[in-house]
């Protein structure tokens, strides 16, 4: 890992910069991919599975019989625990209705804004190097929640043209039955434009590598709606000389694993525990399975020495970190201070990993500086809020004049001629009354 000590401000941007690929290489190259999937549909996809995958597809989407048999395949320990995620991550989506609340703006004006559910939403699920099953909860189940009336889950397929069965099992759970064995740039074209077997959606939503992202950003200017740029994976470490350096280190190489695009910060005012950290993550390296992505990651991550904890968070949020952990002594008297993070962990025992998978916050998170701008994927993520009005005679009568002037103003006579009409028409009544 890269060290900087006492860098100057002026060079945190610079320190900040992610690993990514050209966007003069990547988005012609994922345009021209997106455009023959528009053109082709399936054969396309089936095309794109045997040269980016190798995998040979005879059918694109998982019939019934093959989402049933992961029943019997997965472990009754395995569908325990991911029953308790589903049932922390439902608690947590579900308090986040919305009640309409209606305000009385003048008298007999009421103005109110109600939820309704985006029709049609498409899940993007990664597999590439790790199945990530926790995805398919985090992204199904607010769509659920939200009253989604067609959900439709892509994921990439294993070199036997299957899924992996905890993704099955999982889509199956919380009740999603549309399933495709596809992935990559492609997988987000189908979803987006639609072809013979993946259905077009309205909105796309979940995390990916550089190749989806750029995809989902590429569409999103067209006809389909994207939740955020989600991927690749990040964490920023704040921590102190009273922090635990076994834990730090864990929490790096946990996110570090995900690609050998993702990318991990250590931030701390402690030289000693700067080199703690350094010395604890190349030991606990050689045990993990994913170690040779794990070095990859590791190149182009970081570890900044600056003067006191305050600077450490404004480093932090000059980043804004996909996720951010807090491992100091005050670490609860620091989170005022946070402004830019996709979602935050407090303290010694709150590892990043839960937030992965069932604590209960959604693990779909703004990346590569979103986070100054984006929210994380939540339950207001599949809804579209609608306004309403309804406004009284009398109340027409206070407000109509108002509304008259202000048309006037403007020029736009049509405007005032629609207040005035009725204007007229509620004098008429009265004076017949």
């Amino acid at each position: 890992m890269n060290i900087y000590k006492y860098p100057d401000q002026k060079i945190w941007g610079k320190i900040c910069e992610r690993p990514k690929i050209p966007r003069t290489d990547l988005f012609p190259r994922i345009q021209k991919i997106l455009q023959f999937v528009k053109e082709e549909g399936d054969a396309a996809l089936i095309r794109y599975s045997q040269q980016f995958d190798g995998v040979t597809l005879n059918t694109i989407c998982c019939s019934p019989e093959e989402i049933n048999a992961s029943d019997r395949i997965l472990s009754e320990t395995l569908k325990s625990d991911i029953r308790l995620a589903i049932s922390n991550i439902s608690r947590f989506h579900a308090s986040q209705r919305a009640k309409p609340e209606v305000i009385e703006t003048s008298p007999g004006v009421r103005c109110w804004r109600e939820a309704r559910p985006i029709e049609k939403v498409g899940l993007y699920v990664p597999a590439g190097t790790a199945p990530l099953f926790s995805s398919v909860l985090m992204l199904g189940i607010p769509a659920v929640l939200a009253g989604c009336s067609e959900i439709v889950l892509c994921s990439p397929p294993r070199k036997d043209g299957t899924l992996h069965p905890a993704i099955l099992w999982a889509a199956k759970e919380i009740g999603i039955t549309t399933v495709c064995k596809v992935g990559g740039a492609q997988a987000v074209a189908a979803m987006a434009y639609g072809t013979k077997s993946v259905p077009a959606v309205y909105k796309i939503l979940g995390p990916g590598n550089q190749y989806v992202t750029a995809a989902k950003l590429l569409v999103s200017t067209e006809n389909v709606a994207i939740d955020m740029p989600a991927g690749p994976s990040e964490v920023l470490v704040v921590a102190d000389a009273y922090a635990d350096p076994e834990f730090i280190a864990a929490d790096l190489l946990s996110q570090a694993e995900h690609g050998i695009d993702s990318q991990v910060i250590f931030v701390t005012q402690n030289a000693e525990i700067l080199q703690r950290v350094k010395k604890e993550t190349i030991r606990k390296l050689k045990y993990l399975k994913r170690a040779e992505i794990v070095i990859k990651s590791l190149e182009h991550s970081k570890m900044v020495l600056l003067g006191d904890i305050d600077r450490c968070i404004d480093f932090s949020n000059t980043y804004a970190p996909e996720h951010l952990i807090i491992h100091t002594r005050n670490a609860q008297d620091l989170i005022k201070d946070v402004v830019n993070a996709g979602s935050v962990f407090i303290g010694t025992y709150t590892p990043e990993s839960a937030g992965d998978y069932a604590s209960g916050t959604n693990h779909t998170l703004p990346t590569n500086a979103f986070a100054r701008n984006y929210s994380g994927v939540s339950l207001d993520s599949y809804v579209k809020m609608l306004t309403f009005q309804s406004i009284t005679p009398e109340g027409l009568e206070q407000l109509g004049p108002i509304i008259e002037r202000m048309a006037d103003e403007e020029g736009l006579d049509a405007h005032k001629l629609a207040v005035s009409v009725r204007l007229k028409k509620i004098k008429k009544i009265k004076e017949t009354v």
